[in-house]
């Protein structure tokens, strides 16, 4: 049955056609919301609506052009909650290996994007709206090769305790996934890919990494936890423990 805290209600997913963020989108309408997705690929969002359940719609916007995100919520008008899951494939690497460029790009789509979108959003989020970032394990137990990715997760966890306050009483929170197998990683050798898969679950207690079903279901659960703001929901499997 659709969840009544998300009937007729509008749901965008920045970066909405795949992994965690096309989730979250095919639940969010389970649940009775009206969803749009928005990726800068065509291909993608075609790709995306096949999927997802019917009366779904999707945008085309380049997340890192400011112009581009002010006319896409300019386009958008009225909406209830903001889910942003936006990123690039990842890539780790150790700091003597560093490609300061790129990680600029990555901390770029990853933060600075976010924050610009809740920005051209929040005057257009309704009375209870919430808006919903996304942050990572990496923050607070990073490896090897993982600062750049570490360094946005804390800054993330810190601007949706900072955007709370701001925007109070409009609601800011962030999920705080693990491990999960999504195509973020696609831009590792698949052996590669798998063995990284497979050492992590072997440390963690459920013995596995994540789905990106299971993660978006934090998600849905902010979207509809009027009580909830200023927080970071953790999703990991047991990584924080491991």
């Amino acid at each position: 049955m659709p969840s009544p805290t998300l009937q007729d209600q509008r749901v965008v997913v920045l970066g909405g056609t795949s992994g965690i963020g096309l989730a979250t989108a095919a639940l969010a309408a389970d649940h009775g919301a009206r969803v749009t997705v928005v990726s800068s690929r065509a291909t993608s969002t075609e790709r995306a609506l096949a999927t997802l359940p019917a009366g779904t719609t999707a945008e085309l916007a380049d997340l890192t052009d400011s112009h581009q995100v002010t006319a896409l919520f300019d386009r958008l008008g009225p909406l209830d909650h903001l889910v942003y899951t936006a990123g690039d494939p990842l890539s780790l690497a150790p700091l003597d290996a560093l490609d300061l460029d790129a990680a600029r790009r990555f901390f770029a789509l990853r933060y600075f994007s976010a924050l610009d979108a809740v920005r051209a959003a929040a005057p257009r989020l309704r009375p209870g709206g919430s808006v919903t970032l996304t942050s990572g394990t990496a923050g607070r137990r990073p490896g090897p090769g993982w600062s750049v990715a570490a360094g946005i997760c804390g800054a993330i966890e810190a601007l949706v305790r900072a955007l709370a306050v701001e925007l109070a009483p409009l609601r800011v929170n962030a999920v705080r996934a693990g491990m999960v197998r999504t195509p973020l990683w696609s831009g590792l050798p698949e052996a590669d890919r798998e063995q990284l898969f497979a050492g992590i679950a072997a440390d963690l207690p459920l013995g596995r990494i994540g789905e990106p079903e299971e993660i978006a279901a934090s998600y849905v659960h902010l979207m509809g936890q009027r009580f909830a703001t200023g927080t970071v929901v953790t999703v990991d499997g047991g990584t924080l423990l491991a």
